[in-house]
């Protein structure tokens, strides 16, 4: 069966057939196949944003879905990523260049103290392969860390990660910083990580709790079509 498989030839699919193939392509983390297909889907002239959004987004939406019911777990998630990846890095010059809308910007760290990366790492795969631009400063991040990557990014979102409960009270004190400079409000601040729940995201002042990646990817998109929205309407 596996050598059927095989046999399959990417140019000699249709869009349609190539586009669905490569959502399957991505689901098992081929990360070859995918970026042929992308080149292939370059080549028969379409958009970057269109393989972007039709093929890779898609493919990835559907692995979150997966990942949030437990029919995928961490290491086919991340093997997905990394093949959404390979097809960005040929993507991601051409979309700058064509002045592609990126869905939004967020800036990602685990707070201070912590060294846990993993779901951070997941979080911020997902969201690259749902189309935002991703800043990831990495592990123990301090205050002053924070408000320089926002400085310089000036990102709409900014997502705090913390696996210690030990470290989960920093947090507040990063949020604390931002009320104090009066920039809170400029920001969706979203946390997640093992210890946490819905009420402490509430007690901090956060914006939203994401248990896991894909709800990461959920929250993050709704606040950006909301915010869109807003822009939108008072414009």
């Amino acid at each position: 069966m596996a050598d059927e498989l095989d046999d399959i030839v990417l140019s000699e699919l249709d869009d349609d057939e190539l586009t669905l193939q490569m959502h399957d392509d991505l689901y098992d983390g081929l990360k070859e196949e995918i970026v042929e297909a992308v080149n292939i889907l370059l080549e028969r002239k379409w958009q970057p944003y269109d393989v972007l959004t039709k093929a890779l987004v898609e493919g990835m939406r559907i692995v979150g879905i997966d990942f949030r019911d437990g029919i995928l777990f961490v290491p086919e998630v991340l093997l997905a990523a990394n093949a959404m990846k390979a097809g960005m890095a040929i993507l991601k010059p051409l979309l700058i260049e064509s002045g592609a809308p990126r869905v939004g910007t967020m800036v990602i760290g685990t707070v201070k103290g912590d060294i846990h990366d993993i779901g951070k790492n997941l979080v911020s795969m997902m969201m690259e392969g749902a189309g935002f631009e991703v800043i990831n400063l990495g592990i123990n991040n301090s205050v002053e860390n924070y408000l320089e990557a926002i400085a310089t990014e000036k990102p709409d979102i900014l997502g705090m990660s913390a696996l210690l409960t030990t470290t989960m009270p920093y947090m507040k004190v990063v949020i604390d910083a931002l009320k104090a400079k009066g920039i809170r409000d400029d920001y969706i601040v979203m946390v997640g990580g093992a210890p946490l729940n819905e009420e402490f995201a509430r007690a901090i002042g956060a914006d939203a709790y994401c248990r896991d990646a894909a709800v990461a990817v959920e929250t993050a998109t709704e606040f950006m079509n909301r915010k869109h929205n807003l822009l939108a309407a008072g414009g």
